[in-house]
């Protein structure tokens, strides 16, 4: 199984909207990049561990592979936005790829040059490695938080959009 990590704003978002296309296996909202070990979702909201919302995806590469798992990331998102993603302001959620070697790096760089077709404004999204940057899974209330909590004004208004947009962007990247 293959790993990416990242982070464009809320991890709910990014987790609903990425954790049904084919060949994910798995999608796990956490936190990382900061100094923190384990922690919780106050402190991060806090702005006191220096983390950002995440997701860790597993994927099976011979089925979906790591460049469009990152345009669909790409467009999930807006990597315009330093430190925010609408009114969810703060470096908690910072676009963010963590690389896992020379072959991830240099395909976020080929992705990249596609994405910055698509927006006006610089891309300000932060690169980071791997393997300087634990994961920190995040507590359970937040694991499928837009599939259990459907009424919920947030997900009706910010996820669903998200989702809706990446679906119809990369409709043949899903099987339901």
């Amino acid at each position: 199984m293959a790993r990416l990590v990242v982070g464009g704003g809320c991890f709910w978002c990014i987790e609903a909207a990425m954790k049904d296309l084919r060949g994910v296996q798995a999608a796990r909202p956490g936190y990382a990049g900061g100094h923190v070990e384990h922690p919780t979702y106050e402190q991060v909201c806090a702005k006191r561990t220096g983390h950002a919302e995440v997701v860790e995806f597993e994927y099976d590469a011979e089925i979906i592979d790591h460049a469009t798992m990152l345009r669909v990331f790409f467009t999930a998102h807006d990597p315009t936005q330093r430190n925010r993603q609408g009114n969810d302001v703060g470096p908690q959620y910072r676009s963010i790829v963590f690389v896992d070697g020379e072959e991830e790096r240099a395909s976020l760089e080929r992705v990249l040059a596609e994405v910055v077709t698509w927006y006006d404004d610089e891309i300000v999204t932060e690169v980071e490695p791997l393997d300087a940057h634990p994961f920190w899974t995040a507590e359970a209330v937040h694991h499928d938080y837009f599939a259990n909590n459907p009424q919920n004004p947030y997900c009706g208004f910010v996820v669903a959009p998200k989702v809706n947009k990446v679906r119809a962007k990369h409709a043949g990247l899903f099987d339901r």
